[in-house]
């Protein structure tokens, strides 16, 4: 399977191969891999340049010019999952539902869009306060609160905000002209999901896009889903241009995470 090398190309072949594999009935196919019920027949919604445009302007945000084709073709599907969920572990604690987009809807999900723009901010701001995070370039250590507190706001302010895709999957949208690492953000407990969006889509997609398959594995007696030779082989051509990669501010913070552990660890593996 030939997967695209030239960008366009390759998010309306995400596009194509997804629609196709959401539009087989799972609860009538025998393939190995099938959708969710939820999200059976679904279509992807993209967005005009003037609506991004408004985006940018309503949320004081600038998408790199990747991020704005990913936007363009692709953005959110027309369908979106019911979450299950209790505010306790009580036994006879309500059970409640909300609805979530596959990929932030922009349209939509306000609300919650902002919530994830305010998160990384507060999650790292508490690391830095509770002194779990202190950057090389941050100077000593000043011993009040406060101080600390201004030293962290005036670093993240001057940095290239962090915008969310899906989940706690946030692309940093400098340099403006490339393709962008993905971060997976719990605080500082932070990792590169996706080296660029084209690295990121091909992981998070990988069942829908057919790049998974059963191996069997005899010690076991049963079949495993792995990767396909050919998706090792595209990550990899992406992965190994990671050390490269110009990571403006925030590349002290993910060495400070063990950005050069995770190089070496995931050289060879999806990530």
């Amino acid at each position: 399977m030939k997967i695209p090398e030239d960008f366009t190309e390759f998010l309306y072949w995400i596009k194509e191969r997804t629609e196709a594999f959401w539009n087989i009935n799972p609860n009538e196919s025998d393939a190995d891999f099938v959708c969710d019920d939820w999200i059976y027949g679904a279509k992807w919604i993209g967005m005009k340049d003037e609506e991004i445009d408004d985006i940018e302007k309503t949320n004081n945000i600038k998408f790199s010019n990747y991020h704005r084709e990913f936007l363009k073709i692709l953005h959110t599907t027309d369908k979106k999952k019911i979450l299950e969920y209790t505010e306790t572990f009580d036994e006879d604690a309500e059970v409640l539902f909300q609805e979530r987009s596959f990929f932030h809807n922009w349209y939509t999900d306000v609300d919650n869009i902002k919530r994830e723009l305010n998160y990384v901010y507060e999650d790292l701001l508490k690391d830095t306060l509770d002194n779990r995070l202190w950057l090389k370039s941050w100077g000593v250590k000043p011993e009040l609160t406060d101080e600390r507190k201004n030293i962290f706001i005036k670093w993240y302010n001057n940095a290239p905000k962090l915008i969310p895709i899906y989940g706690h999957r946030f692309v940093i949208s400098e340099p403006q002209e490339t393709d962008n690492i993905i971060l997976s953000i719990m605080g500082s407990d932070t990792i590169i999901y996706g080296v660029n969006m084209r690295h990121y889509l091909l992981n998070e997609l990988k069942e829908e896009l057919g790049l998974y398959e059963l191996v069997y594995d005899k010690e076991d007696d049963q079949y495993y889903p792995e990767p396909s030779k050919g998706l090792m082989e595209a990550l990899k051509r992406e992965f190994d241009s990671l050390t490269e990669k110009e990571i403006p501010v925030w590349k002290e913070f993910l060495i400070s995470n063990g950005y050069n552990n995770h190089l070496k660890t995931n050289k060879d593996n999806t990530i």
